[in-house]
């Protein structure tokens, strides 16, 4: 059992960063693979990217590709997602999901345990 608790989303003008932070509990952290999700009003979930249980490998989607990173840290069972360059296309609720096929697939249905979102909005 994973529990998921995302925060450091807000506001934040169009160029601007922000970075996201995911706590995870769990002794078995270091054994899911890490994804980021968002969704905007009115839009599905989709996918964001994706980090390995290692922290080597990871895979995004083309729309923040060179904008967005993830990384990880198992000893503080946290996982990031800095986010720079933002457009108000980024507008959403950004959550973390535990994948324990460490897929780093989109595919919503591998990842078991997700958390509560946290909301970023981008004004232009």
């Amino acid at each position: 059992q994973v529990q998921l608790l995302e925060s450091g989303g807000g506001l934040v003008q169009a160029g601007g960063s922000l970075r996201l932070s995911c706590a995870a509990s769990g002794r078995t952290f270091s054994m899911y693979g890490m994804g980021w999700f968002r969704q905007a009003p009115g839009k599905e979930r989709e996918f964001v990217g994706a980090i390995s249980w290692s922290g080597y490998s990871t895979y995004y989607a083309d729309s923040v590709k060179g904008r967005f990173t993830i990384s990880r840290d198992n000893a503080k069972n946290t996982v990031y997602l800095q986010m720079n360059s933002l457009k108000p296309e980024d507008t959403a609720v950004y959550y973390c999901a535990a994948d324990p096929t460490n897929a780093l697939g989109p595919g919503q249905e591998t990842y078991d345990y997700w958390g509560q979102g946290t909301q970023v909005t981008v004004s232009s």
